[in-house]
């Protein structure tokens, strides 16, 4: 399935004001478990930071939300947010600029290419790995953007099942993946040959986790792949089924896992 055409149909219909962009980022947080990890490891980063003068690199911003999160966490906190995408780019910062946030700033940069020598005490990099072929270039470049002791904090899907994909005759679940994940080891080996000092690494979408994302994610995205009509009966559905993902994703979030089906990393320069 191609990913690409329902987040642009995402994209439209939520964009139309400010109010629902916001309804919009609400959504996926409370929605994408890899959100909630994420603003886990946020929070712990960020504790003695909140008041300091911080510069992030938010590597392949999507649709902002998590530019827009760390935005509201610092008031000294400036964040650059790159992707590839022209729309994407635009959409974010006319939405920045309608509401003011003007400590984020969004540029259009390839990762394979970018980077900017000591720049950056932060960089964050959500479910963008995959997407991505050159791997071991653009950690090399993260590694040169970060300030000693600064540090990068990937997700992405593992090897044990991510994408959706369980045996060698399994394509994955999003055409646009370009491996199908990451084996814990693997992705740890590269950073540090890409010049990292220290790594860690756990598993997320445990057995908890992947529930969560049949119910919340996949079913939902097969249906609006089907048709759009999905839209209609999609809140009805969430209605059924968030209360058990909401448990669930608490769940994986707050255990530790033997195996998952994603990826949280961390390293250090």
């Amino acid at each position: 399935m191609q990913y690409d055409p329902i987040k642009r149909v995402l994209g439209e219909a939520f964009n139309k004001t400010p109010f629902l962009r916001k309804l919009f980022y609400n959504l996926l947080d409370l929605l994408l478990l890899r959100t909630w990890h994420i603003h886990k490891e946020l929070r712990a980063w960020a504790k003695g930071k909140r008041q300091q003068p911080v510069q992030i690199l938010d590597a392949g911003s999507g649709f902002g939300q998590y530019s827009y999160y760390l935005s509201g966490m610092g008031a000294n906190w400036r964040i650059l947010a790159v992707d590839v995408k022209d729309e994407q780019i635009a959409d974010c910062s006319n939405f920045f600029q309608k509401i003011g946030r003007h400590n984020v700033m969004f540029r259009k940069e390839d990762l394979v290419t970018y980077r900017e020598p000591q720049a950056f005490d932060l960089v964050l990099s959500v479910d963008v790995m995959e997407h991505i072929l050159e791997d071991v270039e653009v950690f090399k470049n993260f590694h040169a953007s970060l300030r000693p002791g600064g540090m990068v904090l990937i997700s992405t899907p593992s090897d044990q099942g991510g994408s959706d994909v369980h045996g060698d005759d399994e394509s994955s679940f999003i055409e646009e993946h370009v491996r199908d994940g990451y084996n814990i080891k693997e992705i740890q080996e590269k950073l540090k040959s890409a010049g990292f000092s220290r790594t860690e690494a756990h598993y997320s979408y445990g057995a908890p986790g992947k529930i969560s994302w049949r119910l919340s994610m996949k079913y939902p995205i097969l249906m609006l792949g089907a048709s759009k009509l999905f839209f209609i009966i999609l809140p009805f559905y969430y209605l059924i089924v968030y209360p058990f993902c909401l448990l669930l994703n608490w769940l994986d979030t707050n255990g530790k896992h033997p195996t998952g089906t994603g990826l949280i990393v961390k390293a250090w320069k």
